[in-house]
């Protein structure tokens, strides 16, 4: 899978993974990106967005 949205480049963050004794371990937060058809430039194109562009409707899809 893609590490990137073509649309928003959003892509992983890192963080912790913090216990309930407050132990703090390294940890990352992964997108969801989906490979997508979509309409560019009156063209059909295969792109890499995460669902958040996808449902806020920032690309139309291809039928």
């Amino acid at each position: 899978m893609a590490k990137r949205c073509e649309i928003c480049e959003k892509g992983k963050l890192s963080g912790h993974r913090v216990s309930h004794a407050i132990n703090r371990n390294k940890r990352t937060f992964k997108p969801n990106i989906q490979k997508v058809r979509v309409k560019m430039d009156g063209r059909v194109k295969k792109i890499n967005i995460c669902t958040r562009c996808l449902r806020s409707g920032r690309v139309e899809k291809a039928l």
